[in-house]
């Protein structure tokens, strides 16, 4: 039984953004205008905080990446901190069908708890394994973090119903922020578990609010308690939010993967969408042991340039969910052109491993040219990497079969912000061109 305090916000009401907050956040002072776009400049991604080019493999690792990786910890996401107390992961295995899909898939849950206490938080970790995945032919993966819990991303009727909190959607059968029954299955559309399994990859992924709830409690109930020194409280100014939390839960996940015999663990994708693509870009940032980066429909925070003021802006995201970065974040509300790095950078640092960058043509609120010319701008560092970069030298028409398949790659298609059927045929065909090479 999970304590109240893990899953039970200490604070409701305004804190907890409803859909109609969001699109009211999204009315104000949005530019959807590429003519209102005024000049811009990015900083370079080779040039070191001395003014030093950065010609050579090693100068960019040894110097530059640091450097990098160090101001996106203290002026963006916010660093991991050292837990006072040394956390090591234990694993449950809840259950366990080896005919699970019709037959086409072993399926697991697995409790991946971070403390001794039994009501102590846990992440759990839902995986479908192809049926040909063995010890000696272990399986490509996909790993990412879900917003409805692991019931929802499929119909089967063996996968447990979370118990954490959840943000009321009485039409996605969550009630008093509780899911239900009637809640299985609600998102598979966005996650074509059987077509994956199909096409030979396993698939990884737990629920986001295991980690942190995503709303502004003062960071009470997600994981970040773990971390307070004595007499801490809330994280400090450049330390972690929940974007954080939710990368730092990604490692976990791929932690537990490294164990599992089926799964090539060498040969593992992130992937995310919306705010999810932002924490998957900043958890393979992080974590080089992820093989290939997915972002889809990530824009501001994630993908997409932030110099460019176009759909979500920095301001909307420090002021509608305060908890996502850290907050020293805060302070270039309305004053990007201070930041002193652009997203273009992020991607970089994922270089030489490939990234999927996709946009969709209706989602003007994440900026989808802003995510194409980040994806652009990162092309430098990959080339000096010895990759090629962007295969593409303008922005395309979206297309349902849009996809660049070079090392920094890029989907464009018509649509919504949303995870589609076609999406994950993208994604397998990018995986297939780069991990089963």
């Amino acid at each position: 039984m999970i304590a109240a305090r893990w899953y039970v916000p200490m604070v409701v009401g305004a804190l907890v953004m409803s859909t109609s907050d969001e699109a009211e956040a999204q009315k104000a002072k949005v530019n959807y205008s590429e003519s209102e776009v005024k000049p811009y400049s990015l900083p370079d991604a080779l040039v070191t905080e001395e003014g030093r080019s950065v010609t050579s493999a090693e100068l960019w690792n040894r110097t530059r990446r640091p450097e990098l990786m160090k101001i996106f910890a203290s002026q963006v996401y916010g660093k991991t901190p050292t837990p006072p107390n040394p956390i090591t992961p234990t694993y449950e295995l809840i259950s366990e069908d080896r005919e699970a899909l019709g037959g086409k898939a072993i399926r697991r849950e697995v409790s991946i708890r971070f403390t001794d206490r039994p009501d102590g938080p846990h992440m759990d970790l839902l995986i479908f394994l192809p049926r040909s995945a063995a010890k000696d032919r272990p399986a490509p993966a996909f790993v990412g973090l879900n917003f409805a819990g692991n019931h929802a991303v499929s119909n089967d009727p063996g996968v447990r119903v979370s118990k954490a909190w959840m943000r009321d959607a009485p039409e996605g059968g969550v009630e008093n922020h509780k899911a239900t029954e009637a809640s299985r299955g609600s998102k598979a559309s966005r996650w074509a578990v059987e077509r994956i399994v199909e096409r030979g990859y396993a698939l990884a992924t737990a629920y986001y609010g295991d980690l942190d709830p995503d709303f502004d409690d003062g960071f009470q109930n997600g994981v970040q308690p773990l971390f307070y020194k004595a007499g801490q409280t809330k994280p400090e100014a450049d330390e972690w939010g929940a974007i954080g939390a939710w990368a730092w839960g990604l490692s976990r996940a791929l932690d537990y993967l490294e164990t599992t015999p089926e799964v090539d663990a060498k040969k593992v994708a992130v992937m995310g969408h919306s705010r999810l693509g932002k924490t998957s870009l900043w958890a393979g940032a992080q974590d080089q042991r992820f093989a290939l980066v997915i972002s889809n429909n990530s824009g501001a925070g994630g993908a997409a340039l932030s110099k460019r003021i176009f759909g979500e802006t920095a301001a909307h995201l420090n002021t509608s969910f305060p908890h996502w970065f850290c907050t020293n974040f805060h302070q270039y509300s309305d004053h990007e052109e201070k930041l002193p790095v652009d997203q273009h950078e992020l991607i970089a640092l994922i270089a030489p491993r490939p990234v999927l960058v996709c946009s969709a043509e209706e989602d003007k609120w994440a900026d989808p040219k802003g995510e194409f010319l980040a994806a652009k701008a990162a092309e430098p560092v990959y080339r000096l990497l010895g990759k090629d970069g962007l295969a593409l030298d303008e922005w395309p028409k979206p297309a349902e079969d849009s996809l660049a398949k070079s090392t920094i790659g890029y989907r464009y298609r018509p649509g919504k912000h949303d995870v589609t059927a076609s999406d994950w045929e993208a994604y397998m065909d990018f995986a297939d061109a780069h991990l089963k090479k």
